[in-house]
């Protein structure tokens, strides 16, 4: 019988009738999916667990112990059973016999591909010793908050025993050593020394718990950081509004539209060597902590957990800021004291690289914090600025937990000092200990590290870029969205009809994930309508950087007649439209300072008169050349281009089912009245293409092919230009 969990923060989800139909595999898949779901257990892509599996021996057939463990850079949250690396223990632990000390830690990694059990391709991590040596048949090795402010308390050791007598546990504590094969004898040596410990406290990095079953194991885990959390939000009530020194000012009540003002003007600024996206967050805790007294000192000190800094960088950009302070006073802030930081990381990497280093990466920031208004995060992709910011929000709860647990009495021998680092190697502020920048350095940089980064997918032509697509619910401008989100883009659609533009992000987000894609609904008539839309878009992504404009109107009356109504709002939307988008786009690319594209959509008939659609025709001969004056006003930054499509008929909202048969009756095109909408489409396309040199009817993906040609980086240098998509149209060649 286990002991009743009687958990306050966490909860307990495991189900018992569903774990009884799972293999010990699976039954390692589904602990580590239920610790994984839950971000106060672990964050994202953090932490790893491991079981120890009698398994047949594919060459003899005998039973052989396996260690399955996490792979290399996999997430606990949604890893499946692929996802773990597998390894004969028994060959593992024989490494022990090669082991030379610390200076050989990569070369045991290295071998660790010959232990692999079966034809299994996933990279085993750099925790698999950590797991391998210990013995217990399931472990886990997770990063929450909890437990990461106790490891990086500087009286946590003291703590830790204090716990240990208010819970009736047996923590351990390791002090701090990077990952890999060192801190896994020493883990080992531990336990020996201690038999009975139902956990260990690695000095500034994280908890390790285990179970001798998958069902004992997670709630071994559970009760001791559930247990964690009551300690340390017990020591957080009693420092109440002194948390961090109290308050060195209050929030801004209009912070999120002075967010939105700074986010591209911020993304531009740390996009310098690769295009970043970016995301803000006011959360309590980060308002708390970037308005308080020990804001700067401790953020300057950086993180603690490597798990942290590898997403967070070994520190956040704080930018000093007064409440009276206007956008203009923040860019400047914010400038200098990018500047510098950059200047700072330049001299960190100088003082700690060694001849074989990797070369040295991005010095921008992947995290901004700024007093009285929150926090932007930066990534490749929206998934990764988000995970950077909670990753940091990790880090706020760290700091915040081990100063609450701060004592009356100075500590001299930090617990977290070791083979590794001395005392006087870490850096403290308020009971809090970072990491000594040396070690940081050597994780960051660490050849391992770099082995990960190198394994990932390449990236796409329009990856970390933003696309506006204006019209996207249908026709040429879902074809666009589409094949952007393809291409890798993170794609904004705006038309007026909304639940048609989110019927388009349902349909890209199959092919490109949840949050890469996103809609709202737009009048282009209205420039205020259009700054929304644009501050929508920085909110969505952090800011802009292709623009597409696919809407407009064809103009028609059952009698042939196109009033001066019509002809005014046909000029609205097929050029005014298109002048307020590019313009309020100018604003956006103008505060990143980086470069943008815009591609706006005209028509063949621009440059062919033809009887009954003048309106339609003399507009798109304006925005033609609006496309070429919008290219000269812009340059150098903007580029500005055009298609010239003919009639596209099939998805077109231009094209509803009387327009379609007036024009086949115009035509004298037999058809069958009853038939559906897209055969009748279908039958007056074939006619259209007929007309053409080539004999195809324009498809919206051929005009999405030549928008996206026009947007991307493939035609840098091409600007004031129109491309005909038309099928070869004599009469519109442009004499």
């Amino acid at each position: 019988m286990t002991r009743p969990l009687n958990l306050r923060y966490l909860q307990d989800l495991w189900d018992e009738s569903l774990a009884a139909q799972l293999d010990e595999p699976e039954l390692l898949r589904y602990r580590s999916n239920l610790l994984g779901s839950d971000l106060r257990i672990t964050n994202f892509g953090g932490g790893n667990t491991s079981s120890k599996i009698g398994m047949p021996d594919p060459l003899t057939g005998s039973s052989v112990e396996v260690l399955w463990v996490k792979g290399s850079g996999g997430d606990l949250g949604t890893i499946r059973r692929g996802g773990f690396a597998t390894l004969y223990l028994d060959k593992l632990r024989m490494l022990e016999a090669l082991y030379q000390g610390v200076s050989a830690e990569d070369a045991m990694a290295e071998l660790y591909p010959l232990c692999t059990f079966g034809q299994n391709a996933v990279a085993a991590s750099i925790d698999t010793p950590l797991h391998g040596f210990l013995p217990f048949a399931h472990v886990d090795h997770l990063h929450p908050d909890w437990g990461i402010a106790l490891a990086a308390a500087a009286n946590g050791r003291e703590k830790m025993e204090e716990f240990n007598s208010r819970f009736q546990h047996r923590l351990i504590w390791v002090p701090w050593q990077r990952p890999g094969f060192e801190l896994a004898m020493m883990m080992r040596r531990a336990v020996e020394a201690n038999p009975g410990c139902d956990g260990i406290v690695l000095g500034g990095h994280g908890l390790f718990t285990w179970g001798n079953t998958q069902r004992e194991c997670y709630e071994n885990t559970l009760r001791i950081i559930d247990r964690l959390g009551q300690f340390v939000q017990e020591h957080l009530d009693r420092r109440g509004v002194a948390l961090f020194s109290g308050m060195a000012q209050e929030s801004r009540a209009h912070r999120a539209s002075l967010a939105m003002e700074l986010l591209p003007v911020v993304r531009g600024l740390v996009s310098g060597q690769r295009a970043m996206i970016g995301s803000w967050s006011d959360a309590s805790e980060v308002l708390r902590f970037v308005n308080s007294q020990d804001a700067t000192a401790l953020s300057h000190l950086g993180t603690s957990c490597p798990d942290h800094f590898i997403r967070t960088k070994i520190r956040p950009l704080f930018v000093p800021a007064h409440s009276q302070d206007d956008a203009e006073a923040l860019r400047n802030n914010i400038q200098k004291a990018l500047a510098a930081y950059r200047a700072e990381y330049s001299d960190y990497y100088r003082r700690h690289a060694l001849p074989d280093s990797p070369a040295m990466r991005d010095p921008n920031p992947t995290v901004v914090l700024i007093p009285g208004i929150g926090m932007f995060s930066f990534g490749k992709s929206r998934t990764e600025a988000r995970i950077v910011g909670e990753f940091y929000i990790n880090a706020i709860h760290v700091m915040e937990g081990a100063t609450a647990l701060a004592g009356s009495t100075w500590v001299r021998d930090l617990p977290q000092a070791g083979p590794a680092a001395s005392s006087e190697a870490f850096q403290t502020y308020g009971n809090y200990v970072a990491l000594p920048a040396s070690e940081a350095f050597r994780i960051e940089y660490w050849a391992l590290e770099e082995a990960k980064l190198r394994r990932q997918p390449l990236e796409k032509e329009l990856s970390r870029r933003i696309a506006l697509i204006v019209g996207g619910a249908s026709g040429i401008g879902r074809a666009v969205a589409l094949e952007a989100a393809r291409r890798g883009a993170h794609v904004m659609i705006a038309d007026r009809d909304l639940a048609g533009a989110e019927a388009v992000v349902e349909e890209a987000r199959k092919v490109a994930g949840r949050e890469f894609v996103a809609a709202t609904g737009v009048d282009i008539r209205s420039r205020e309508a259009i700054a929304a839309l644009m501050r929508a878009t920085v909110a969505q992504f952090g800011g802009l950087d292709i623009l597409v404009n696919t809407a407009a109107i064809f103009p028609s009356s059952p009698a042939g007649d196109i009033s001066d109504a019509m002809w005014a709002t046909t000029f609205d939307l097929n050029v005014m439209a298109n002048y307020l988008l590019a313009n309020e786009a100018a604003k956006l690319f103008a505060a990143q300072q980086t470069e943008g594209s815009i591609v706006l959509t005209s028509s063949a008939n621009a440059v062919v008169p033809k009887r009954g659609s003048e309106a339609y025709d003399v507009s798109k001969a304006a925005l033609s050349h609006l496309v070429r004056e919008l290219a000269v006003a812009l340059a150098p930054r903007v580029r500005v281009n055009g298609i010239s499509p003919a009639t596209v008929v099939k998805g077109s909202t231009m094209f509803p089912r009387d327009r379609v048969i007036a024009s086949l009756n115009k035509y004298g095109i037999a058809f069958d009245p009853a038939a559906d909408d897209d055969t009748l489409r279908t039958r007056l396309a074939a006619f259209y293409a007929e007309r053409t040199l080539t004999h195809q009817p324009i498809d919206p993906d051929d005009c999405a092919q030549a928008i996206l040609f026009l947007a991307g980086p493939r035609s840098r240098c091409t600007t004031g230009h129109l491309i005909p998509v038309d099928g070869g149209l004599p009469e519109a060649f442009l004499r």
